[in-house]
């Protein structure tokens, strides 16, 4: 998928748009008027562009950005509520949408390449999930985050489960249980965020942060990030046990031995990500 992504039936305004700034692919939430929530047809382009990214080598990593006031308000509750007068008064639809979500949330987490959330504003909800699912995130001055589902009879659940791994226990439950927004500053002490930036420049501080990590081994990236996030489901025993095989496999790749030839000889080194 290149260019500008998936249509709406109705509007011929592209719902996703991607762009190449050197080897980082940016893609932005263009539904500014729906303050960029996650419709289905949303959900689907995200998949399809991560999807289709993954398997790019020109593309080194990914900086996921959103036009308008709000970063994303989460899921598309008039989408949802309107298959309310489905026979199984939506269950289905519900179903489906939570699970198409969950698994484009988690292609986040699998893609070989980083991601980094430049957040220009509110996140709320499966926005905040969005956030939480990046690996890096860098927050404007004026963003803030909430999970509010609580104040609609609709607990955070799916966004739960990103945010309680990017945050500590109580102060995930303070945000999911008061539905009360969090700003960047706030963010960044829990761990949300990596960086806090004046507003208007998250988007370029987002893609200098892809473009520092793109200087590095792909290989190398891909392996490590697949292990952080295997590691952390692992008992101690069994993480250090998986994280020294990994350890072990990178040390026989090509990448690893030019690095630390590179190193000693005080050069730079030439990557092969291989």
């Amino acid at each position: 998928m290149s260019g500008q992504a998936a249509r709406t039936p109705s509007s011929s305004q592209p719902i996703l748009l991607r762009e190449m700034i050197g080897s980082i692919a940016v893609l932005t939430l263009n539904r500014p008027a729906a303050r960029n929530s996650l419709s289905t047809a949303m959900i689907a382009s995200l998949h399809a562009a991560l999807n289709d990214i993954g398997g790019d080598k020109a593309v080194r990593g990914v900086v996921l950005a959103a036009n308008g006031p709000a970063f994303s308000a989460g899921h598309d509750m008039k989408e949802l509520t309107a298959r309310r007068t489905d026979p199984d008064r939506g269950r289905a639809f519900f179903a489906e949408t939570m699970n198409a979500c969950s698994a484009m949330m988690q292609a986040i987490v699998h893609l070989p390449k980083p991601v980094v959330a430049a957040v220009q504003g509110i996140a709320t909800a499966a926005g905040c999930q969005l956030v939480a699912s990046c690996d890096l995130a860098i927050a404007s001055e004026a963003a803030q985050f909430a999970t509010p589902g609580v104040d609609i009879g609709l607990f955070c659940s799916t966004p739960m489960v990103a945010l309680s791994r990017n945050v500590p226990r109580k102060q995930a439950m303070e945000m999911l249980l008061t539905g009360e927004p969090v700003p960047a500053s706030r963010a960044r002490e829990i761990g949300l965020v990596n960086r806090v930036v004046a507003a208007g420049t998250e988007r370029d501080a987002a893609i200098a942060l892809a473009q520092q990590v793109a200087l590095k081994s792909a290989y190398t990236v891909k392996l490590g990030k697949e292990a952080f996030y295997r590691q952390a489901e692992m008992s101690l025993a069994d993480a250090y046990r998986y994280a020294a095989e990994v350890m072990t496999e990178n040390m026989m790749a090509r990448d690893a031995e030019e690095g630390i030839g590179a190193f000693i000889e005080k050069r730079t080194p030439t990557w092969r990500d291989e």
